[in-house]
């Protein structure tokens, strides 16, 4: 992609960052109202068969993840014209997707301030160590990274990890408005779920709601994970970074059926998003199509997204990502003197 186009990217994407009220309350009831009533069919038909239940959950739980981009929008301030609209929605979303408002919001801010940006890693993104920062670390830190790595790891254990956890706390130097917005939404949560397990029972609660949940956060992890780890991804040190760059060559265009695309919100256009997150999701596929420059970046499907569990490390000579047997040669040579420190792990940030 040439300088000259790049320029004019953000400029061409601009009118459809105007968000239209119906559209978004149209939205709003296409997915809050098959969710609730897929949620109750699940937990009716436990009376039936429990192989009745399994697949209403997952479907409710590609609402649970359509829900989530509506939290996200909300976020942006880009699903309502009105703050206090888009906070109080997102304050209610972040209830049912478990994530607290206020913290999402801030992580994910910097995530997007600082997406490929080798200098500025660890806030709102999943952890990524280059090749020499890997070969030069000790054991112990290998072994962690792999372990992270593992696909069990990032895609089992990491839904449990990252929404029954890692939000349920404040981050390090939050301010009083973040943690006070953190407490409240754990309360909220936990009366929500009180209330639940008071009208149907905990055993049918859990039956219905633990396989939506993993599934919205396997999807959710999945859905992050992979447009921005693909091979041939973008990553430059703080001197030589292009926020634009980032948006048009570090997240793909993740190319999914029609279906799919719609439970998940329109984000696999997540190239338009990051290049300007106040386009709403109903409006990324028309920024997309408009725009001739962002439909020649990177496009993935599913068959070839499944691709990027093999990639585990960036290698900055070659620029491109690269896995734990493409390095081994490396691993042979005596380490360097000095470690490279690189940020500490986090899964957040969808």
């Amino acid at each position: 992609m040439h300088q000259a186009n790049i320029a004019h990217l953000k400029k061409n994407v601009g009118p459809f960052e105007k968000t239209d009220t119906k559209s978004s309350l149209w939205q709003l009831v296409n997915t809050l109202v098959p969710l609730v009533l897929l949620w109750y069919a699940a937990y009716a038909s436990l009376s039936v068969s429990y192989w009745l239940t399994l697949p209403l959950t997952i479907v409710a739980g590609g609402f649970v993840v359509r829900t989530f981009i509506i939290f996200h929008d909300c976020c942006h301030q880009s699903f309502f014209k009105s703050r206090l609209a888009n906070d109080i929605l997102g304050n209610i979303t972040g209830v049912m997707t478990l994530c607290p408002y206020e913290q999402w919001k801030n992580s994910h801010s910097i995530h997007h301030a600082t997406s490929s940006n080798l200098d500025k890693r660890g806030v709102g993104d999943i952890w990524i160590l280059t090749v020499d920062e890997y070969v030069a670390a000790p054991l112990w830190r290998r072994i962690a990274y792999r372990i992270y790595r593992n696909p069990l790891s990032m895609f089992v254990v990491g839904p449990v990890y990252v929404f029954l956890l890692q939000y349920r706390f404040n981050r390090k130097g939050a301010r009083r408005k973040e943690r006070i917005n953190t407490y409240v939404t754990n309360l909220a949560i936990v009366a929500l779920y009180a209330l639940l397990i008071w009208v149907i029972g905990w055993q049918a609660f859990v039956l219905v709601q633990g396989p939506v949940f993993f599934v919205s956060g396997l999807l959710g992890i999945w859905m992050f994970y992979v447009q921005h780890q693909f091979e041939e991804s973008y990553f430059e040190n703080e001197d030589q970074w292009s926020y634009v760059k980032a948006a048009v060559e570090g997240s793909s265009y993740y190319k999914l059926p029609k279906l799919l695309q719609w439970i998940t919100g329109n984000i696999g256009f997540h190239h338009v998003h990051h290049l300007s997150p106040k386009v709403p999701n109903y409006n990324l596929e028309k920024a997309h199509e408009a725009t001739p420059e962002l439909q020649k970046v990177t496009t993935l499907t599913i068959s070839t997204s499944l691709q990027s569990l093999r990639f585990h490390l960036w290698d900055e000579e070659r620029k491109n990502f690269v896995g734990f047997k493409d390095i081994k040669p490396l691993l042979r040579k005596p380490a360097a003197a000095n470690q490279v420190k690189s940020p500490s792990p986090s899964l957040q940030g969808k």
